[in-house]
């Protein structure tokens, strides 16, 4: 069906009847509900400033904040790309509504794997390509505070893959009395979410404290069959040893799997609609027999159940402070990340007769795969990229007191086994394969027992970094200076297997070194009690993601590595204003970047292959505003605005004879402005809260010749605290509707060079690519109910 999709008419009663509710006299009454322990405020402490999206940051750095006020409001579900979306430089997009198929992010026009990510101080960017999947990581009942960095990477930031910017999640701690909250979530798209927490309260003498809780998530996908369902365990102790010393145990564990939502063409969605998804209906086995036979394996678009994405990951992360003395202190953080699944489209052809002899390397092996007796089959599989991680690594700091200087430094290292295979499994009569994760046990095999791989990479990434920065009070109260350098290194010893998925068959092993020394040096100067002014200029870096290091040519029968990738790198400055009132606080940053080797990144889902290129010099320089209002009547606000111009500085080679004329265009998937704004009211227990943002233009090419449109969504959110019912304490009832006026848009999941050919008289001197775009969500409405006992 083309155009706009039609929606049921039980969504929207389910909305506005919701909505009314909310709306009664009941929940406008200007009193605070009464109960046993007394008033009952639903305000909270960072609902005073802003609606909880700004705080009086005192860094010599351009930085934003998400307090556990904002988050706690939020849909359940939420995804951090989600919770961030409103902050100045952020751009976000969200697959569905609930924040469960993941999203995509850019932050002053860098990617999500440009920029570091922590979670407790833990990196959980991908040790390959630096790919950050949001959906894995949290509750967000466990979250208590998310910062974004726009401009630099934090002096002890454990990450080799962060040209400029990083964002921090920090997990709640456990609660000193001990409760059990119970959460309930329902809504649009058959989405329903459980929730439990049990805090332990004060132990072993009133020294330790811990919490574990745990989460179950379903929904259907907005377009197409299929749905994502996500287990999730979130766990934290905490133990004081006395002296200033303790110690704090992290453990996140995930596990989901979701069908995944097909990104379009602008003329695949002319011709086919928004609904256009992969395909519903199997096309089924052929009956075996006599003779070659050849399925349909490689049809477009694939059977829904044959596009999935499961995944499972770990992360445990060891907090240690040890106060050596009064003006020492030494942590010790080690850690340890573990992952596996697949993605992409697992619907393949094999030949049975096209299987790898591991002894000649020649893809001339047999195997009956349907059991028909014969080997002429081509036969319809499940086979995709299957990535296993271990990752342990460890930061070691020191934090000193030195009269007018705060000195840290440290050290990090990191050891990360990264495996990518391509394995297989034979695929049910009804579409479905015989396992979803590909597991070794299920798989399919080559004739001398050995697993079938489409790929076969290994890579021992060994990162590591020195970091030292001095905090100098000039002037106290006035004036500080901060200057440090950090070290960043990587090795990737990258083993390349002979596989079914190589032209050619060969197996080769390349290490390959990417370091950098960079320098930062950032002033924090205070006016007055209401006026400061900040600047810094930094560098960052970037290595090469480790499938770069596949990009090789044979040459007299060996693999020789094409050396065209460089690590990227970038040197930013920041100057800022900040204002802190007895209602507005605000803040201002100019920034300009300067980049070297910028990476630019594509995604066809027809290939099912990501795309890479070195871009070179590109320029960028830009505004951005953040304010916030403490409640005037029960009203509070917050806003943002981003303003934001790049360049690019060189034409790209494209061959030896021509260069794409890029220089001077714009850089792709970099809106040019972006606002946000978040307005509250709060009337005792009860809430109302309008969220809206508006992202501009962007190119989609490098040649700007393809763009998609601005466009403003807004979410509404609202609460009641009912406070203690029978054995229930602080009974909450919540309604999210995500994208009110169901506004339909299009954001790119990558970047071309070009969408037209470029031609000189009759000659073409470069075809032209394709652009593949993510389809806005309709609107969503969901119900929480939560409760402690």
């Amino acid at each position: 069906m083309k155009g706009k999709a039609v929606r049921t008419p039980r969504i929207n009663r389910i909305t506005y009847a919701v909505a009314f509710a909310l709306s009664s006299p009941l929940w406008l009454q200007s009193s605070a509900a009464q109960t046993s322990a007394g008033t009952v405020v639903i305000t909270s402490e960072g609902d005073k400033l802003g609606t909880g999206l700004i705080q009086q940051e005192d860094q010599a750095r351009a930085r934003s904040n998400v307090s556990r006020a904002a988050v706690e409001k939020a849909l359940s579900s939420s995804n951090p790309f989600q919770l961030i979306d409103l902050l100045p430089g952020v751009s976000t997009f969200s697959h569905d509504p609930t924040g469960m198929f993941g999203g995509g992010l850019q932050v002053r026009g860098f990617n999500s794997d440009q920029l570091g990510f922590t979670i407790d101080g833990v990196p959980v960017n991908d040790s390959g390509n630096f790919a950050v999947y949001p959906q894995e990581y949290t509750d967000a009942e466990n979250l208590c505070q998310l910062t974004v960095t726009q401009g630099t990477v934090d002096i002890d930031s454990p990450h080799v893959g962060a040209t400029s910017g990083n964002i921090n999640i920090f997990t709640c701690d456990p609660e000193l009395k001990q409760r059990t909250r119970v959460s309930q979530s329902f809504g649009s798209l058959s989405f329903r979410r459980s929730f439990v927490r049990f805090d332990t309260g004060k132990f072993a003498d009133d020294r330790a404290t811990a919490f574990i809780s745990y989460s179950n998530s379903f929904a259907e996908k907005w377009k197409g069959p299929g749905q994502a369902q996500r287990d999730h365990i979130d766990a934290k102790l905490r133990y004081d040893l006395g002296g200033g010393a303790s110690v704090s145990t992290v453990l996140l564990w995930n596990k989901a799997i979701n069908h995944n939502i097909l990104s379009v063409s602008k003329a695949q969605l002319a011709q086919y609609g928004r609904e256009w998804d992969y395909a519903p209906i199997f096309v089924g086995h052929l009956a075996g027999g006599p003779g070659a036979q050849t399925e349909a394996g490689g049809t477009f678009p694939p059977y829904y159940r044959l596009s999935t994405n499961p995944f499972e990951n770990a992360i445990v992360r060891i907090n240690s402070v040890f106060p050596i003395n009064d003006k020492t202190t030494l942590k010790v953080d080690p850690y340890f990340w573990y992952g596996y699944g697949t993605g992409g489209s697992q619907m393949r052809n094999q030949s049975e007769s096209g299987f790898l002899n591991t002894t000649t390397l020649a893809k001339n092996a047999q195997v009956d795969l349907n059991g028909d007796g014969d080997k002429l089959d081509n036969i319809l599989i499940s086979s995709s990229s299957v990535t296993r991680t271990h990752r342990p690594g460890v930061v070691v700091s020191l934090n000193q007191l030195q009269g007018a200087h705060n000195l840290t430094y440290g050290v990090w290292y990191e050891r990360a086994q990264h495996k990518q295979t391509g394995p297989g499994v034979l695929v049910n009569a009804d579409g479905s394969p015989v396992d979803y994760w590909l597991r070794d046990g299920s798989a399919i095999r080559r004739p001398d027992g050995s697993l079938f791989q489409r790929r076969d990479y290994e890579t021992i990434s060994t990162a590591s970094q020195f970091f030292i920065q001095d905090t100098y009070t000039v002037t106290a109260d006035k004036t500080i200076v901060t200057a440090g350098v950090r070290t960043p290194r990587i090795e990737r010893d990258f083993t390349n297997r002979p596989n079914e998925g190589q032209g050619t068959p060969i197996g080769y092993q390349v290490v390959k070194e990417y370091s950098r020394v960079l320098p930062s040096v950032g002033l924090r100067h205070q006016l007055t009690k209401q006026d400061q002014l900040f600047a810094q200029i930094t560098q960052g870096f970037r290595a090469p993601p480790n499938f770069a290091l596949d990009n090789y040519n044979i040459v007299n029968g060996k693999a020789v590595l094409s050396d065209t990738v460089k690590a990227e790198t970038s040197t930013t400055v920041d100057v800022g204003y900040r204002y802190f009132g007895s209602v507005i606080t605000a803040s201002a940053t100019a920034f300009i970047i300067d980049f070297k080797n910028r990476q630019a990144n594509g995604f066809d889902p027809e290939l099912n292959k990501s795309s890479y290129v070195n871009v070179g010099g590109v320029k960028a320089k830009g505004l951005e505003f953040e304010l916030g209002t403490r409640p005037i009547e029960g009203f509070s606000a917050y806003a943002s605005l981003s303003l934001n111009n790049t360049e690019i500085q060189d034409n790209l080679p494209f061959s030896a004879s021509y260069k794409v004329p890029v220089a001077g265009k714009e850089f792709p998937l970099a809106p040019k402005q972006m606002a946000g704004l978040s307005v509250q009211y709060t009337n005792g227990p009860g809430y109302f809260q309008l969220k809206g943002k508006r992202t501009g233009k962007m190119y989609t090419s490098l040649m700007n010749d393809d763009w998609s449109d601005g466009y403003t969504v807004f979410d509404l959110n609202a609460g009641y605290r009912f406070g203690n019912i029978g054995i229930g304490k602080g009974l909450t009832l919540r309604f999210n509707v995500v994208n009110l006026f169901d506004k339909e848009y299009l954001r790119a999941s990558g970047s071309a060079i070009n969408t037209k050919a470029i031609t000189s008289g009759t000659t073409t001197l470069k075809s032209a690519e394709t652009v593949f775009y993510y389809l806005s969500a309709p609107r969503f409405a969901g119900l929480t109910l939560s409760a402690d006992f």
